[in-house]
């Protein structure tokens, strides 16, 4: 027995009206909903409305309060760097469009139209910066659209990771960042979160960094081209869930003598892929459709069934309309993904041996554009095992579903493979 495992980011919403799931067709997916179980999930927690990073570490099985250390360092790990443990910090960072001189900001993406080629140039102005407090450096390295890692480092001085987000978007509850429904649209300073030295002096740090940041890239030529072409600058750069350590951590195949394959596309996917030992296929989404991209993870999906137990797929599409509280774009790249994934995946994979397993990393309710606490639809299909008849994959099904109420996300593919039999 095979398990393919597919995550659809974001695509769960809250059922106060219509959802996405329920408006959305989505034929193809719910062909395989009657021959399915289905069931009702908190990724990770009631009452934690995570991020992608903590939401894939506890689907993988592992317990967030335990094994996170922050996004930083598997950003970090994705994006090719391995930090000194005590005398560097990484962060997550966003490219942001800024007013810089009130540091209030206009646009927390640069206008998700950032190319990757504008990024790393940015990136490389910024890569390098040295400070004479502290003995600091800067490394910067561009990964994803507007996205970045920002690693605060000292050759000297030992720092630490209990500081503040300087996106306000997200505020640190221990490891762990929680999205904010409402906040001031303006850059935070970061301040210490522990009575220490090294606290006080990575915040003092990275507010340093922040506003040198702002001064080299709002007159650099590639925002001041983007001007003249009408587009939002990339002037200032965002930080976010800080680490200083990578998780200790057993690997899925010493967890559970199975062989694990992972398709990624984004570096923090890419981090957690590597910290756990997975097989990978690596998707580059640059000039692409999002159709093109979901036919190419789809033939990287199938390369991994062939020499993996289990192959888990990370598919982006519905969160980023949910976060511009655009709901027929959500309903939209919900339906694409039913009609370029998951036909193809029907036509070319044998489910007489293969099982799927189908849910959300979180909920992002498209009438709040933030990612919440919400249940997400777990839908388990066992080509061995009668499913509960049910008509479509939503939020409302799955609570009727015989899979029941999963409490955490990391109870989740333990429980599967005991089901399939694949582990005891």
């Amino acid at each position: 027995m095979k398990l393919l495992y597919i995550v659809i980011d974001g695509a769960a919403d809250r059922p106060d009206g219509p959802t996405p799931l329920e408006l959305a067709e989505t034929p193809v997916i719910d062909s395989l909903v009657a021959k399915s179980k289905l069931g009702l999930m908190y990724p990770v927690s009631r009452g934690i409305a995570p991020e992608s990073d903590s939401a894939v570490l506890s689907l993988l099985s592992y317990d967030p309060h335990r094994y996170y250390t922050g996004r930083g360092p598997l950003e970090a790990l994705g994006a090719g760097i391995r930090i000194r443990d005590e005398y560097e910090v990484a962060f997550r960072a966003n490219f942001a469009t800024v007013d810089p001189k009130t540091m209030s900001i206009i646009d927390r993406r640069c206008g998700r139209d950032l190319t990757s080629y504008e990024a790393h140039e940015l990136a490389r102005a910024l890569d390098g910066m040295e400070f004479k407090e502290y003995d600091a450096y800067i490394r910067v390295k561009a990964t994803v659209g507007h996205r970045a890692v920002v690693v605060v480092g000292s050759k000297s001085f030992k720092l630490s990771d209990e500081v503040e987000n300087t996106d306000p978007a997200y505020v640190k509850r221990g490891v762990i960042s929680i999205a904010v429904r409402d906040f001031e649209a303006k850059i935070k300073e970061c301040i210490p979160l522990e009575d220490s030295e090294e606290a006080r002096r990575t915040a003092h740090l990275v507010n340093m960094f922040t506003r040198k940041a702002i001064a080299i890239l709002n007159d650099h030529e590639i925002n001041r081209a983007r001007s003249r072409r009408g587009k939002l600058k990339a002037n200032a750069i965002l930080l976010r869930d800080a680490g200083n350590r990578l998780p200790d951590i057993k690997t899925l195949k010493e967890k559970f003598g199975l062989v694990f394959g992972a398709v990624v596309e984004m570096p923090v996917e890419r981090g957690i892929a590597r910290l756990l030992g997975m097989e990978m296929e690596e998707v580059s989404v640059e000039g692409i459709t999002k159709i093109e991209r979901y036919h190419l993870m789809l033939s990287q999906v199938l390369k991994l069934l062939a020499r993996c137990d289990v192959v888990y797929v990370h598919l982006k599409g519905p969160d980023e309309p949910a976060h511009d509280k655009d709901l027929e774009g959500k309903i939209k790249a919900i339906e694409l993904i039913d009609s370029h994934f998951f036909r193809g995946l029907l036509e070319k994979v044998s489910l007489e041996e293969t099982s799927l397993l189908v849910t959300s990393d979180h909920a992002t309710p498209y009438l709040l554009g933030a990612h919440t606490d919400d249940p997400v639809v777990v839908m388990l299909y066992n080509p061995k095992e009668e499913g509960d008849g049910l008509p479509k994959f939503t939020e409302r099904m799955g609570a009727k579903g015989s899979l029941g109420f999963i409490k955490h996300g990391w109870e989740l593919l333990p429980r599967v493979l005991r089901i399939l039999k694949m582990i005891k």
